[in-house]
This record gives structure tokens, sequence and C-alpha cells, in this order.
């Protein structure tokens, strides 16, 4: 499927930027920029939807829309929507090594109101297009979140009843009364993608492909849950009847609980996975790749009963296995997916990632548990797999170093040969660079031999995390010629 490559993870919050939070600016333009200096063919974001409560990527208002923090500020005063002094005015810059989401959020959708304002007089007619070309979804989005605004930004389930249920009356007094507010979503929206397509052109002409990621789950608190209530496992009242997580684990001792709806995978597939073949199709809108995040959940799954407090009493629920995947192709044609396929596997769910023909991930930081053979040492590898230093969940390279078994990390040094006067990150990016896999991942801190300081996520917990920032002058020109002279070392 992939071609000898390698490739940088960095989100775009993460991105250098004037305003608080990575956008489609400047600096993610010189990115790309440091990219193809460096050598690279890949570049692998998060997910790009809305964030919401813990500002997780990983938790949205929709699969579809995108996160209007990412709007470049500076094109809409190029556009004439804002005045710099409008934008000078409000405080948005914050901390350049750290993303303030509290201050983004209180600040930055006024400002992108006014613009809206503006906006309309000029591009309306533009608008109104996207809108029809994205009626599918936009819809039901654009009235969800301002129907949220209206209750406060509380989650659906506090809304009234007989909008909460979507009684067709309530629908209708509030796609009559609140126009303004819907067609406000809508404009984002417009400005999201128009922005993120030129970003994406300008990358794939310089011969680098975007990787993106999709949660498997969707958030409760999102307009898909709301509008699709029929395709998730809840009750009369739609509230959810199981909840979505994985079993204790290395990451923790009382699993991970997500809290997101369990798909009704029994209504789903009746409708011929429909609504699964139009969330990849739209997906492909926005990327050249997907990375589908907890893979294994198609073939089973742990589901947790709503209400518990941890997800250790979960169980597994068989999934819709190959069966989603054929009716996939069979609408799409063949599609580019790399499958995270992490976490405890089964025959079943190797037989399964092996029937769908995606490659695995193979993650670096996994492999020198010194208690057992791992399969992700090097030497185990296929080439149809994708080799990670570590993922946005593991942490950085270097702090793995500070912080990991002794026993392990002195199995690391030996089997890659790590010195010190070479750096330890560089000797792991180098055992994923030197592997037979086929594609080969680091994130952008483990370059920069950056520690826990920077680790952009600890699972199972809350505040604190997806808020590590690129500084301006960290994309030095000697940097890339390092990467590129060990990229070109191992034919990547």
């Amino acid at each position: 499927m992939f071609k000898r490559g390698s490739g940088i993870l960095l989100h775009i919050t993460s991105l250098p930027s004037p305003y608080g939070i990575g956008d489609f600016g400047e600096e993610a333009y010189k990115f790309v920029d440091f990219l193809e200096k460096a050598g690279q063919k890949y570049w692998q974001i998060l997910p790009l939807g809305m964030t919401s409560y813990g500002d997780s990527p990983y938790q949205s208002f929709s699969a579809y829309a995108g996160n209007p923090y990412f709007i470049d500020l500076n094109k809409l005063i190029e556009d004439g929507f804002l005045k710099e002094s409008e934008v000078e005015n409000i405080v948005l810059n914050c901390d350049e090594t750290k993303v303030d989401y509290e201050e983004i959020f209180y600040n930055r959708i006024p400002i992108l109101k006014i613009a809206y304002g503006r906006a309309m007089y000029k591009i309306k007619d533009e608008v109104l297009e996207f809108k029809e070309k994205n009626i599918d979804w936009i819809d039901d989005f654009s009235l969800y979140m301002a129907v949220k605004e209206d209750f406060d930004l509380r989650s659906w389930q506090e809304w009234d009843e007989d909008i909460r249920l979507r009684k067709p009356e309530a629908i209708k007094y509030y796609k009559e009364n609140f126009t303004e507010e819907i067609n406000f979503w809508v404009y984002l929206q417009y400005e999201f993608f128009k922005q993120w397509k030129c970003l994406k052109k300008y990358a794939n002409d310089k011969g680098i492909k975007i990787i993106g990621d999709i949660p498997i789950y969707v958030a409760e608190d999102s307009a898909d849950v709301w509008s699709n209530s029929e395709l998730f496992l809840l009750d009369d009242e739609n509230r959810p009847v199981k909840v979505a997580g994985c079993p204790p684990d290395a990451f923790s001792e009382t699993g991970q609980l997500w809290g997101n709806p369990i798909y009704n995978w029994y209504e789903i597939e009746k409708r011929g996975f429909d609504w699964w073949i139009k969330r990849i199709e739209g997906n492909y809108k926005l990327y050249d790749i997907l990375r589908i995040d907890h893979f294994r959940g198609f073939e089973s799954y742990w589901e947790v009963p709503y209400g518990e407090k941890t997800a250790v009493n979960g169980e597994w629920v068989k999934g819709p296995g190959i069966k989603l995947f054929n009716a996939i192709k069979e609408a799409l044609g063949n599609i580019n997916v790399i499958a995270e396929d992490l976490g405890y596997l089964t025959e079943e769910v190797l037989r399964f990632r092996k029937e769908s023909g995606f490659p695995g991930m193979k993650v670096l930081q996994f492999a020198f548990d010194t208690r057992e053979e791992s399969d992700y040492l090097p030497h185990n590898y296929e080439k149809n797999c994708i080799v990670y230093t570590g993922t946005h969940d593991n942490d950085t390279a270097a702090g793995w170093f500070e912080n990991a078994d002794k026993d392990d990390i002195n199995n690391a040094i030996k089997y890659l040969g790590l010195n010190k006067e070479e750096g330890y990150n560089w000797g792991f990016i180098r055992g994923a660079w030197g592997s037979v896999g086929s594609l080969a991942i680091a994130q952008m801190q483990d370059f920069l031999g950056l520690g826990t300081e920077a680790r952009m996520n600890v699972p199972s917990t809350l505040g604190g995390n997806w808020q590590w920032r690129l500084r301006k002058y960290d994309l030095a020109e000697e940097l890339a010629e390092k990467i590129y002279r060990m990229t070109k070392l191992y034919g990547r």
C-alpha cells in the first residue's frame, strides 16, 4: 500500500502562531516547507474536528465539521472581513509554548462573528453553495450548534425535551428563529474547508501526503448522535445504554472509560452501512490517508454499562468485522487506511486486520519489555506496517528514557546500539527509519529531543493535555538537513 517513506506527526494546534493556537496560516505553510527540506513524504495530524469538554480532538461536536480555531485570522484581515485593530484588541497570544483553550474559547468565536457579519455581504452565494454541497451533514450540525448556544452550550441531553427529541415543531421553531446563528456556523465551515483545501494542496504539490486521524466513535455530545439516535444504543429517552472504553492495560489499571455511545451495528448493517460509508467519504475530502483509531473495535469492542465510574466492569462484544470494510470498498473503491491495532489483540483481531489488507502499527516504546518477547521489536516487523517511535498517547522518546523501567531502557540501549553522543532520541528514530516497515513516523517532539513536558496526551487523564506547541525557531535549517540525511541513508 505504501512505498517506503517517512513522515512527522504534528497536530495543527501545535504549530506556532500569534493567536494562541496553531492554525492554517503562514506557519503551517512554513512547516510544509520544512517537511520538504527534511525529505519527508507524509505529514500526520490528529482529528481536525471541533474540540469540546476536555479539549480532546477525539471528542468532537461533529464527525464532519472542522475546528474554527484553525481558521487563519490574518487571511480574514486580508479578505477584508476583519481589521488588524480588532484582532490586536483581543487576548489570544497567551503562551507560545502551550495552548490555553479557555482563553481561546472565550475570545476566538466573538472575533469570528465580526468576520461573519462582513463576509456575508460579499460571499453569501459562495457560502450557500457550500451549504448545498454538504447538506447531508451541515444542516443538522449548524442547527445543533445554534441550539447549543441557546442552551448556554450544555449537552443536548440537557435541552428541553421537544428539541432534545427533535420534535418537528421544535426543529421548525429553531430553524425559523435562529437563522443568523445557523448561518454563522455554516460560514465557519466554509472558511475552514476553503483554507484547509489550500494548505493541503500546497503540501500535495510538494509531494507530501496528509495522514488524517478519525476516532472510531463519536462523542455523545455531538450532532451525529442527536440527529441519528437510531444508529446508537440509546433508550426510549435517547439516553445511552452502553458506552465505549477499553479494559485495563499498560496505560491504566482501571481501563479507559471514553463514554462514547456504542453503535447499533444491527441497524447500521440493515441500512447497508451507509452512515459509515458517508463518514469515510467525507474524511477523504480532508486527507489522503486515514488512520482509524481503535481499529480492533470493529472486530470486537469493550462496552461498559452507562453510569459506571471505570471501564473495569465491561465486556467484549462482536463488531461488524470485515463486512463493514467490504461495503466501504464496494462503494468507494480501494481506500488508504492505517489500522490502529494497538492494545489487547486476539487471534481474531489479527486475522481481521490481515484480511482487511490495511497496515497495522508498530510502536518502538512498546518493544523493550524485558518480561517477554515483543512483536514490536523491529526484527519481527513485516513490510506492510507503519512504525512509530511513539504516538500522541505516548511519552516523548526522551521522556520514555527518563521514566521507563531501567531494565527496559537497558534493553533498548543494547538492541538499538544507542549512545549519548548520538542522543537516545535520535537512536530511537534511527531504529524506526532503519526498519523494514514501509512507513516510519516520529513525533516532532522526538526530533527536538524534548522530554515529558512536551507530551501531547496522557490517556485517562483530564486537563493539561493537547497543549504542547512548537516555537518558530525550532524548525531550524540544520534540523531539516539532519532529518534529510537520515531519511536518505535508510532509503525513505
